[in-house]
């Protein structure tokens, strides 16, 4: 089974390292890590890379706001904002600080009996209960919020962003290739 149903598997905490790269890079190693709220954990299979002053697509882009400025924070941070006045999205702040830059996290399958396939930004934080209150919070030393690692490999592919109108043309989708079950 691709997904290991053992809530007590030993799972490490990624560490600020970890998030203090590429936005890219992370982007692309998120995929196959576990994704811990509160009860819930579930594998990463979506994301998408948003960043820096170039990047028309991404909420930093014209500068420091009081919306954004988790963005330009340290990296291992998480990002929630609401969009469409109904939908919270996750982001996990990445690079060096004072550089905006942030992974969006587009998919998530549980590690449950009901191995729910969470497809969407939307559903993920609908399902899990993450709301606008836990933006800007440290998910290397948060014991309920944080990303863990265990053995999981996906080959993936990249796509252009979806859901935006500028800079369609980067290819900052990363999808996990996912068996099928």
């Amino acid at each position: 089974m691709l997904f290991m149903q053992d809530s007590n598997q030993d799972m490490k905490k990624l560490k600020s390292s970890f998030f203090k790269r590429s936005t890219l890079v992370v982007a692309q190693e998120l995929l196959g890590k576990v994704l811990v709220f509160k009860n819930f954990r579930g594998v990463i299979t979506e994301t998408e890379a948003y960043m820096g002053f170039d990047d028309p697509a991404s909420h930093a882009f014209r500068g420091l706001t009081p919306r954004t400025e988790v963005m330009f924070g340290p990296a291992g941070f998480s990002y929630v904002y609401l969009i469409y006045g109904m939908y919270h999205c996750l982001n996990i702040v990445t690079e060096k600080e004072g550089f905006p830059a942030a992974v969006l996290i587009r998919g998530v399958k549980l590690l449950s009996k009901s191995g729910l396939h969470l497809d969407g930004p939307g559903k993920i934080c609908r399902h899990l209960g993450i709301t606008r209150e836990h933006s800007g919070l440290n998910l290397i030393t948060d014991n309920e919020f944080y990303v863990g690692c265990i053995k999981h490999n996906f080959e993936f592919t990249t796509t252009p962003r979806i859901g935006i109108k500028v800079a369609t043309d980067k290819l900052w989708r990363f999808l996990a290739k996912l068996p099928k079950e």
